[in-house]
């Protein structure tokens, strides 16, 4: 599993996709938060805190992990490498979780300057140090939760094709299917069992700073079930 992690890694930053994730993942949020006029310009905003980060960046997200994502298996497909992979004395979880873990480590590596963020807002805070860390800690710990869902969910679509643009497609709307499309659809239903299904009101109630048993649960639940479903498929090959 190591092996594929760090081939992933390495095949990541040896072409401009490691470097072009980072940077767009920052540039969005840089100038949402900072330049642009609007609800999220912290500085417009008027209260030291870091909710116009923490609500705008599973939308940035869902579309920068799929990119990611999308050449993991589908690329090994499309060039015929897969069946060579799976030949290897390597179980074909490993092989799923090497490349999962590969994806995952890349996006935390874009994540990382955003505690930046966290010391420009500690420091505007009048007086300085006016910022709710319980709050500021809970939001990155369900941003943690939400990219290893987001990434289980773009490995699965990425070996159900050998296209990167199909794969992309779908990752992006099972994303935003669960994490607000449920949401959705229990306002129609009025059925709190579907809102729960949803990753919103989960990644929310983390985001008020309580790290609670079954937000984590539901998470960790989702993404083993994509990590499953993924095996499962590549066991088909």
């Amino acid at each position: 599993m190591f092996a594929i992690l760090k081939k992933e890694i390495n095949s990541f930053f040896a072409s401009p996709i490691g470097y072009l994730v980072i940077g767009v993942f920052l540039l969005l949020n840089g100038l949402f938060l900072w330049v642009f006029k609007g609800e999220f310009n912290i500085l417009d905003y008027g209260f030291a805190d870091l909710s116009s980060f923490f609500l705008l960046a599973p939308w940035i997200l869902m579309f920068l992990i799929p990119a990611v994502t999308m050449r993991s298996f589908a690329d090994e497909k499309k060039q015929g490498t897969l069946e060579l992979l799976l030949t290897k004395p390597i179980s074909h979880l490993n092989i799923v979780l090497g490349k999962y873990f590969g994806a995952f480590v890349l996006i935390l590596i874009s994540l990382t300057p955003t505690l930046l963020y966290v010391f420009t807002v500690y420091q505007l805070g009048n007086p300085v140090g006016n910022l709710d860390m319980g709050s500021t800690l809970g939001s990155y710990f369900g941003l943690l939760f939400l990219i290893a869902a987001y990434t289980a969910i773009g490995i699965f679509t990425s070996s159900l094709s050998d296209n990167q643009i199909v794969a992309f497609i779908i990752a992006v709307v099972l994303c935003l299917l669960f994490y607000i499309g449920f949401e959705g659809i229990s306002e129609f239903t009025s059925s709190n069992f579907i809102e729960q299904l949803g990753m919103n009101i989960h990644f929310k109630s983390m985001s008020r700073g309580v790290l609670d048993t079954r937000d984590i649960i539901y998470f960790i639940s989702l993404t083993i079930f994509f990590l499953i479903l993924t095996k499962l498929n590549i066991n088909k090959n």
